[in-house]
């Protein structure tokens, strides 16, 4: 089988081909490890060199500029690569433009088109642009298949779309080779953290549209009772972080994200924040996964699948927006932690291999034979 993969190339803070991070990266490299060739589509919203990039498994990347000229590369690229190895189907991903755009070439190779949903893309800026979500919503109508990141979202897909094909859940997957346990006094000198005090934070997005105001709040009021107690946060951030200084609040910026693991394992709690919002309900908690592949005590806000990821622990749970519950939940993490079992949580080549199934039924259903 010959998939021609279609995304963005920058995405959730990273640069898939430079970075060869997360499920845009780690899916197609799954799929070429049972013998599926992919050829990968990388469309930059920001001007970067036109670069071919072949991967560890063999899978042929093209990173092509979407503005000015992608509209006059993108046909000619597409039908060169048909030619020379016919496309059995195309898997489109990232967003609702690229969904959309997917769905165009399939009809005009006249192969079935999977749609790869990694979050509720309607609530993406990109669809208020007017048109672009009902022209969404009827690629997905049409898609031969589609993957959601969540339970939530497959619910929510086939609740207002009422799709054709199947909607599949393959959700997000963690590197157990880096993320895993580590020892805490390593990880805290690693990264210049004090090696004696009780440590919580986060690493992630460090924003309010994921209600991180309620982690700076629950800190404060636990910070006022606790003189050892320390917040420790890393990655990209809005304005809120400022709002919130304190003495004992150290930032780490921005880190590589295969050094997330190490700021994980030198935490005591690890605290994951979400809204109840159209992005929220439906987003796949990595950090929250991550955090539970090494093992550490959690609280997470009780949204989404996030609940089923902790197995309804309650102990694991608190309700956005309120920073008292917050910090209740953080309190008693440390003084008694409650840590659910590892269950719904896979590695890329277990993920892959879902994906390939729903390929071979597509290809199959709709009878392409090259």
């Amino acid at each position: 089988m010959h998939v021609l993969m279609l995304c963005k190339r920058q995405y959730t803070g990273q640069d898939l081909l430079d970075d060869q991070y997360g499920r845009l990266y780690e899916l197609p490299e799954g799929l070429a490890r049972l013998s599926i060739q992919i050829s990968g589509i990388a469309l930059s919203y920001r001007p970067r060199p036109a670069v071919e990039h072949l991967s560890l498994c063999g899978v042929q990347w093209q990173s092509i500029n979407a503005i000015p000229k992608g509209p006059f590369r993108l046909p000619g690229y597409i039908q060169d690569v048909h030619q020379r190895n016919p496309v059995d189907i195309v898997l489109a991903a990232s967003d609702a433009p690229c969904c959309i755009l997917g769905m165009k070439i399939a009809k005009r190779l006249a192969v079935p088109c999977v749609l790869d949903l990694y979050d509720n893309y309607e609530s993406f800026g990109l669809t208020r642009i007017p048109g672009l979500k009902a022209a969404f919503r009827n690629a997905c109508r049409s898609a031969d298949g589609i993957s959601t990141v969540t339970h939530a979202l497959a619910d929510h897909v086939r609740e207002t779309i009422d799709p054709r094909g199947p909607v599949q859940v393959i959700a997000n997957a963690v590197r157990t080779d880096i993320f895993h346990t580590m020892d805490k006094l390593d990880c805290r000198r690693s990264l210049g953290l004090p090696t004696t005090s009780r440590l919580i934070g986060c690493a992630g997005a460090i924003d309010q549209s994921r209600g991180i105001s309620d982690m700076f709040q629950a800190f404060h009021q636990l910070a006022e009772r606790d003189a050892d107690l320390h917040l420790v946060i890393a990655g990209r951030r809005s304005g809120t972080a400022a709002r919130f200084n304190h003495p004992r609040l150290l930032d780490l910026g921005m880190l590589d994200w295969q050094r997330v693991p190490i700021l994980l394992n030198a935490l005591d709690v690890a605290i994951t924040c979400n809204r109840s919002s159209s992005f929220g309900r439906y987003c796949y908690p990595l950090k929250l996964a991550e955090s539970l592949a090494c093992r550490i005590p959690v609280v997470t806000a009780n949204v989404g699948d996030a609940v089923a990821m902790v197995q309804n622990e309650t102990a694991c749970l608190y309700t956005p927006g309120d920073a008292e519950g917050l910090a209740a939940a953080i309190s008693g993490q440390l003084s008694a932690p409650k840590h659910p079992s590892l269950t719904g949580i896979s590695d890329w080549q277990d993920r892959a291999a879902v994906l390939a199934d729903l390929l071979e039924l597509a290809v199959q259903s709709a009878g392409v034979t090259h």
